[in-house]
């Protein structure tokens, strides 16, 4: 009788002293390692994927993904990825050597795949294919559900949020198109004409009625040519192209003798293939897209009187 007299005692014990003490907390969801080759791309999975995804961008803020250098570093990366997002169209040339040397077993999400290419200048002078969708809002949401698949697919328990937060981010793509266009709205259909440092807006042009004048081809990788550089300011003269725009990933030197020589105005910097740092204008690609047409607007629209 005695004994199970403790043992009731100590059954008592337990149970005051287990409802005194504090529930464990759950433990948080065990995240995505994701590798995007820019931060355009890495905005994007972090948008869709949200707190179920950790993501590293190999070309970070600033970086030119046309002539991006990996690093052992960014091996070891892909290694570890779960995932891996590329833009595709040709964009990094130098993700596939990168890949196959870190022995990466990781699917890969071809952002771009289901994106109509357009054609631009390659470095060559031939007609290449312009890797450059994001530029597009429609495009941007092909992007969305190619990356929103892949998140799917290496974590399907989670596919309900991956699926909210998608829906959640497409309507905010359709109010930042409605913006866009009201700005354009506003521009002068003379003043619709934008030189920039390299072919990168051309999707934004035919998706907004917007046509561009580049420096450089397709890529960044190598400097127009001299005479390259007096045809296009015999262009802008020639069609009177109101203002010419820097870009992040760019030296401006080069478009300030443009428009020292041509006349046009510098309307600005605009953000083509990175964004900007996180304390930048442009740090998400929502942001990019809102401050990009901000500058076109403030530059292109004549002040009123």
């Amino acid at each position: 009788m005695r004994l199970k007299s403790l043992f009731a005692l100590a059954s008592l014990l337990a149970a005051v002293l287990g409802a005194g003490a504090p529930c464990a907390e759950p433990s948080p969801p065990q995240k995505i390692a994701v590798v995007a080759s820019f931060s355009i791309l890495a905005d994007l999975v972090g948008q869709i994927g949200g707190d179920r995804v950790e993501v590293k961008s190999l070309v970070g803020p600033q970086g030119d993904v046309h002539v991006y250098q990996p690093s052992p570093a960014d091996a070891q990366s892909l290694a570890r990825a779960k995932l891996i997002v590329v833009n595709g169209f040709a964009l990094e040339g130098w993700m596939e050597r990168l890949i196959a040397a870190s022995g990466a077993h990781a699917p890969v999400v071809v952002a771009s795949q289901g994106v109509t290419p357009r054609a631009g200048d390659a470095e060559s002078g031939e007609k290449g294919v312009d890797p450059h969708a994001w530029q597009s809002i429609a495009n941007a949401r092909i992007y969305v559900a190619n990356i929103l698949a892949g998140l799917v697919a290496a974590d399907p328990a989670d596919a309900a949020v991956f699926e909210a937060r998608a829906a959640e981010f497409d309507a905010k793509l359709d109010a930042t198109e409605a913006q866009v266009r009201a700005a354009i709205e506003a521009i002068p259909a003379q003043n619709r004409r934008i030189v920039t440092t390299h072919d990168a807006f051309g999707y934004f042009g035919q998706a907004y009625g917007l046509a561009f004048i580049a420096a450089q081809g397709l890529s960044t990788e190598s400097e127009p040519s001299a005479r390259d550089v007096a045809k296009l300011i015999d262009q802008i003269r020639r069609e009177k192209a109101p203002a010419v725009f820097l870009e992040n990933i760019s030296d401006p030197r080069l478009m300030q003798r443009i428009a020292r020589e041509s006349g046009a105005k510098i309307g600005g910097t605009l953000f083509s293939d990175q964004l900007s740092k996180p304390d930048g204008p442009a740090a998400t690609y929502i942001a990019m897209m809102e401050h990009n047409i901000s500058e076109l607007k403030k530059a292109l629209v004549p002040p009123t009187h």
